[in-house]
């Protein structure tokens, strides 16, 4: 049977992955694709997949798309309301979100309103509603299948097993780029130095995050809301292979994990034809030379940033959406060279501990939470 597919961020790392998968696999159709301005690609991957509905979020770059495709059928629209579109697209089944940042959390609310399955490879949906996106899939008998290799891996092990109780969940990380570094060395790290991922291939947001481990504690909370576990039974493990995806331990001990190259796509391709498996054709493991794997306790020290994020989820509340939200906009800063990489976590914490949690919160909070962290940023660190 033809599953129809809404792809948020066609563009992007994942998005681009996950057409990848889709050519090999002809019981998956693409209706909707999206791009923030990459129109370019988004023209290309029209052309070939020949989706229904496009958006693209940027206003300059929609009108000059208008332009190019007047001739063709498609249906091009724009900005968020564009973006909710495709996301609710009725010849959807399946919405695959792999949007990069806060951007993505209003889509994926709305696709389970529209009562559509979701692929998430957006981090920050959970992380800054978690509890609302939840009990939401919940109430509207939605499904939601991981994306992020840690967390399909986690998913994976659970197959089997829902009624067995987790003792704990093991995360594992690679360490990022600067595992091996001291830290006297950090304030000599450049952007360059920090898109260097020595495992993985990803956007530029999220190969900041790992390499300030930010996006194993983004990581850590989505494991408490997608696997409904509390902090104290997730533990993050350095495994610098990344062959090991993550873990789960059963309270009789037994410890099942899930294992694989880094390859997006396997994890991709596991959300999008989930519950059946399909043979992509990608890497498979060798263990005659993946034949040592080993493991650290992480640097909480020196990566400050994980010890927020736990201690964020920990607090509760609006807590994960203000870490969340100051992340990106200090991350975007250290792109544009405006900090230094030791900065963001030094910033991100001012932040937090400037900030009145609301233990009681709905969706609008979480977006009064993002425009306070915009305003206190803005007045506080204006001049950056």
């Amino acid at each position: 049977m033809v599953k129809n597919i809404s792809i948020l961020g066609s563009t992007g790392s994942i998005g681009t992955q996950a057409l990848d998968v889709v050519r090999k696999n002809k019981d998956i159709q693409v209706k909707c694709l999206s791009t923030n301005k990459s129109i370019g690609l988004l023209k290309q991957q029209i052309e070939e997949f020949k989706p229904e509905i496009a958006c693209v979020m940027d206003l300059e770059a929609y009108e000059k798309l208008t332009r190019e495709l007047k001739d063709t059928d498609i249906k091009l629209v724009c900005g968020m309301d564009g973006l909710v579109e495709v996301s609710t697209y009725e010849n959807v089944s399946l919405v695959l979100n792999s949007l990069a940042g806060n951007i993505g959390l209003l889509p994926t609310v709305s696709a389970i309103k529209a009562k559509k399955d979701i692929a998430l490879a957006n981090k920050e949906s959970l992380v800054c509603a978690g509890e609302i996106i939840m009990n939401l899939a919940k109430e509207y008998g939605v499904k939601i299948y991981p994306v992020d290799s840690e967390h399909s891996a986690i998913f994976q092990c659970l197959q089997g097993n829902l009624k067995n109780d987790i003792y704990k969940i093991y995360l594992t990380a690679s360490g990022g780029p600067f595992r091996l570094w001291k830290k006297e060395d950090f304030s000599k790290i450049t952007v360059k130095d920090a898109l260097n991922h020595p495992n993985w291939s990803m956007g530029s947001k999220i190969t900041i995050d790992s390499a300030t481990l930010m996006n194993k504690g983004l990581e850590f909370i989505e494991a408490k809301w997608l696997f409904d576990v509390l902090p104290e039974q997730i533990e993050v493990l350095v495994h610098p292979e990344s062959i090991i995806h993550s873990m789960v331990e059963f309270v009789d001990g037994s410890v099942i994990a899930q294992l694989g190259e880094t390859d997006m796509r396997h994890a991709i391709s596991y959300a999008l034809t989930f519950p059946k498996r399909f043979d992509g054709g990608y890497k498979r493991i060798n263990f005659l030379e993946r034949n040592s794997l080993n493991f650290e306790k992480p640097r909480y020290d020196d990566f400050p940033a994980l010890s927020l994020a736990i201690e964020a989820i920990k607090i509760g509340g609006t807590m994960p959406a203000v870490l969340s939200f100051a992340n990106e906009i200090f991350v975007e800063l250290f792109l544009k060279e405006k900090i230094s990489f030791v900065e963001i976590p030094v910033l991100i914490e001012k932040v937090m501990s400037a900030y009145n949690v609301k233990h009681m919160y709905n969706l609008d909070d979480v977006f009064e939470a993002e425009k306070w962290v915009e305003t206190y940023i803005f007045e506080r660190f204006g001049g950056l």
